[in-house]
């Protein structure tokens, strides 16, 4: 058994299980909330939140009913991603001509919507302090723009199987959220009560904004040549929707360069989510190279030779981010010995992955590059390993915390 860590107090220290640990008997059944307001110290209620939420530790409780309800109260808000990347493989395997698989895929994005629909209903009726408190948090909030980019996902597979009516549907509550939530969450962040600056909960999760939004922009002009009316109105929408995401892409970038270079960071921050600025690049080439292909309209005609030349600048920009990123999980796992173990966010890791590959699958076809055409349907097979790894891992991860049989704390 590991020793208590030493910026936690007594009542908190954790031990280690594979990676991932369990909270000691003074926790039993209790949710994060209620650690948290118990914490007086800031610094400890943050490594608390750290451990609980990020890392995959769970609640040590008596109970299978109690593990299950301190599941729900935690819910990560970016586990939408795992719809995201199941999604995206959906249309990769699809693009690479695999319609069984890709079939499959989409039957398992549609339940896995579906259940994660439900426990955000769940933990909005039982335990809407936490997700309250998780609205507010920059280190969590922005994760709930995983909802929308996950509908317009589905989205977008489903237009090619003719589901026009659900689609539209799709679009519509998608466009709702992304509003809403637009809003709502940087105003929330900004007045939260802190002793810290907002700046330093600034992590990767903030470009799953612009990913929203370019989300919108993709199932958008994907609708577009398959209805007679509106195709105007959705053009506006598209063209909208994908020139926000450039600004937010803008925006969140400086944002994030800039809390790297005011504040240290530790190799345990530098989490999944940082990949999602390289997904923002390849789904806002998708949405671009999309945009351009839209039947002739006003807004259509006035910006399409700037968007076509944008995508081809993000798809650069995208691929030169891999290597990068790449070395800083060798600077995180490998220099720094941070266990590689399951946590939601590596979902985040997935999604970039996959559509990058569909992206430069798209690109090349479009603008006849055979190269970035090539690199994109490899890219699909290797997105696809990673996918399955991952999703092992969350179906072994399940199995450990939230249904294994119930024994005393060890």
């Amino acid at each position: 058994m590991g020793a208590p860590r030493a910026s936690l107090p007594t009542e908190v220290a954790t031990h280690s299980r594979g990676g991932g640990g369990a909270w000691t008997e003074p926790l039993a059944g209790t949710s994060r909330a209620q650690i948290l307001r118990n914490v007086s110290s800031a610094a400890a209620s943050r490594e608390i939140l750290h451990h609980v939420t990020a890392t995959g530790t769970s609640f040590v409780t008596s109970s299978r009913a109690q593990r299950i309800r301190a599941g729900v109260s935690g819910l990560h808000p970016g586990y939408f991603a795992l719809v995201m990347a199941t999604g995206i493989m959906s249309i990769g395997t699809s693009t690479a001509g695999v319609g069984w698989l890709s079939l499959s895929l989409l039957w398992l994005a549609v339940i896995c919507y579906l259940v994660l629909v439900l426990l955000l209903a769940c933990r909005l009726i039982a335990f809407r302090d936490d997700l309250v408190n998780d609205l507010s948090d920059p280190a969590r909030a922005f994760g709930f723009f995983t909802f929308v980019a996950a509908t317009n996902v589905i989205g977008a597979r489903l237009v090619g199987d003719g589901h026009r009516e659900v689609v539209v549907g799709l679009l519509a509550v998608s466009s709702l959220a992304w509003l809403f939530l637009g809003y709502l969450i940087p105003a929330m962040v900004a007045h939260r009560p802190r002793t810290d600056p907002a700046l330093r909960g600034v992590n990767g999760s903030w470009f799953i904004w612009v990913v929203a939004s370019q989300s919108i922009a993709v199932l958008a002009a994907t609708l577009e040549p398959q209805v007679e009316v509106g195709r105007r109105e959705l053009a506006l929408v598209a063209v909208f929707s994908w020139s926000v995401g450039l600004f937010l892409y803008g925006t969140v970038g400086v944002l994030v360069v800039v809390r790297l270079l005011l504040f240290k960071i530790q190799p345990a921050e530098v989490t999944p989510p940082y990949w999602v600025a390289m997904g923002a690049t390849a789904i806002s080439v998708v949405a671009g190279s999309k945009i351009v292909e839209m039947a002739k309209a006003p807004m259509v005609t006035a910006t399409s030779a700037l968007i076509a030349g944008l995508a081809v600048l993000f798809w650069a920009f995208g691929t030169w981010l891999i290597p990068a990123l790449l070395a800083v999980g060798y600077w995180r796992h490998v220099r720094h010995r941070v266990p590689l173990v399951y946590e939601p966010s590596m979902w985040s890791i997935v999604f970039p992955l996959g559509m990058y590959g569909v992206g430069s699958a798209y690109l090349g076809e479009v603008d006849d590059l055979p190269i970035v055409n090539a690199i994109g349907h490899a890219e699909i097979w290797v997105a696809l390993a990673v996918w399955a790894i991952v999703f092992g891992a969350m179906l072994s991860h399940l199995t450990r915390t939230l249904f294994r049989a119930d024994a005393p704390p060890s």
